[in-house]
């Protein structure tokens, strides 16, 4: 890898005067403030080797246009409650690689992909307050595809956040180029994003810790479920009539649960479920699509019993979603919003939930969001992904580029995942990291 250069980029237009301080909600509040990583492939024929440079600037002057809209990630962290929009910029590095594409996509491993995030920064702690909100690096590669990293920090966004930031970046990269369309017109036609303290404020509450990110030493592995194998689960689970229309993330988020608790030797009654919940849909009424902050809250499986099968877990996911939104879906806003029952959920934040020598499988759910949208102008990602996580017993879920599929990203210490790697019955349904399909 070579290192051509390193820029920051600001808003094209200043922030006004009025907008300087930004609040941050009270789920913002309590996040540990480290760097969610997502990484974007393009195959090389879209483009070709000799057009990338002319691509890189367009991507910088229209990531410019774009942060006056996202201005809050131009600015640093203020204090826990507030960024202070001060127009610092984000970080821009550009990259070259002698390898071709192909050669990272024909047999993908995680634990090789650090040098192609901006400093590294992937999952790690924000340095100082002072440290860019967002940081972003385009890898060329030999053959003419690009690699698109970026890492935005966790106290300010969530991975929603995340991906509609860059779909609107790809859009008004894209659109930029037809000269017939002025860039301020442009940039008007894109929805304005909604802060997330318009919805959650944080007013009067406590003032709470940040929840502690612990890291492990652990190894990565991907599985993919393809759609057949997930409709074959879906089937298995229905079939006992106690389960109606059990979705692809239930399924297979239960069977990983499964399938982790029975291999690593360990037990349902000190082993949790913890689920990552996207309240934009889930409130009363919902929020805005474009609404930015951590928006999430979690979901607790605990105790499914002892020999719990498949359909059991998945029918537990569904009874605690039908609670989560009767709880937190309707008091953490709206007409019956409950102070009380605010602070007290902030307060148990930091808490596992988990019984003292138990475990805890975490699962984070990306699927559903338009991650394979963003076409800067030269096509839709070959492939999308994120980094390794050095959380143990962590998944997430990203769906493949057909949009039916799963793809499970599995974070295990090394003799964990030397089991969990070779269940029978997890192979069943998921196949051990195989070639990425990337066709036009």
């Amino acid at each position: 890898m070579e290192l051509i250069s390193r820029e920051t980029i600001k808003p094209s237009t200043p922030t006004p005067p009025h907008l300087k301080i930004y609040p941050l909600c009270f789920i913002d509040h309590i996040v540990f403030r480290n760097y969610i990583p997502i990484l974007l492939f393009y195959s090389a024929n879209h483009h070709s080797k000799n057009h990338q440079a002319s691509k890189i600037s367009t991507l910088k002057k229209s990531l410019s246009h774009v942060l006056s809209r996202y201005y809050p990630f131009a600015g640093n962290l203020r204090d826990q409650l507030s960024i202070e929009c001060n127009d610092q910029g984000v970080s821009f590095l550009v990259t070259t690689f002698t390898c071709n594409l192909s050669s990272i996509l024909h047999k993908p491993n995680h634990q090789t992909f650090h040098p192609l995030f901006p400093d590294q920064l992937q999952w790690n702690p924000m340095e100082t307050p002072s440290s860019p909100i967002l940081a972003i690096q385009i890898n060329c590669f030999a053959c003419g595809g690009i690699a698109i990293s970026v890492c935005m920090c966790h106290k300010v966004a969530d991975a929603a956040t995340l991906c509609n930031f860059i779909n609107d970046w790809a859009t008004f990269t894209r659109h930029s180029q037809n000269q017939e369309q002025e860039q301020p017109e442009l940039l008007s036609s894109l929805p304005f994003p909604v802060p997330g303290a318009s919805f959650f404020p944080q007013e009067n509450l406590p003032v709470f810790p940040e929840a502690a990110f612990v890291k492990n030493d652990t190894v990565c592995r991907r599985f993919v479920f393809e759609a057949a194998k997930i409709e074959s689960l879906k089937a298995m689970v229905s079939s006992s009539g106690n389960v109606q229309n059990p979705t692809r993330v239930e399924v297979v988020s239960a069977l990983i649960y499964k399938r982790a608790v029975s291999s690593l030797g360990l037990t349902f009654e000190t082993t949790a479920f913890r689920t990552a919940v996207n309240l934009r849909n889930r409130t009363v009424p919902p929020l805005p699509g474009k609404s930015l902050g951590n928006l999430v809250w979690f979901l607790f499986v605990t105790n499914p019993g002892e020999e719990a099968e498949l359909q059991e877990l998945v029918a537990k996911m569904k009874d605690g979603l039908s609670e989560f939104c009767e709880t937190c879906g309707k008091k953490f806003g709206g007409k019956k919003k409950d102070l009380r029952f605010i602070t007290e959920c902030l307060k148990q934040a930091t808490s596992t939930r988990v019984p003292e020598g138990g475990s805890l499988v975490c699962c984070a759910s990306w699927c559903r969001f338009p991650m394979y949208e963003a076409d800067f102008g030269w096509g839709k990602p070959s492939w999308v992904t994120t980094s390794e996580c050095p959380v143990k017993n962590s998944v997430v879920l990203m769906d493949t580029r057909d949009g039916e599929g799963i793809e499970a990203l599995v974070n295990m210490e090394e003799h964990d995942m030397a089991k969990f790697e070779r269940d029978i019955h997890l192979l069943q349904y998921a196949s051990l990291n195989p070639l990425v399909q990337h066709g036009s």
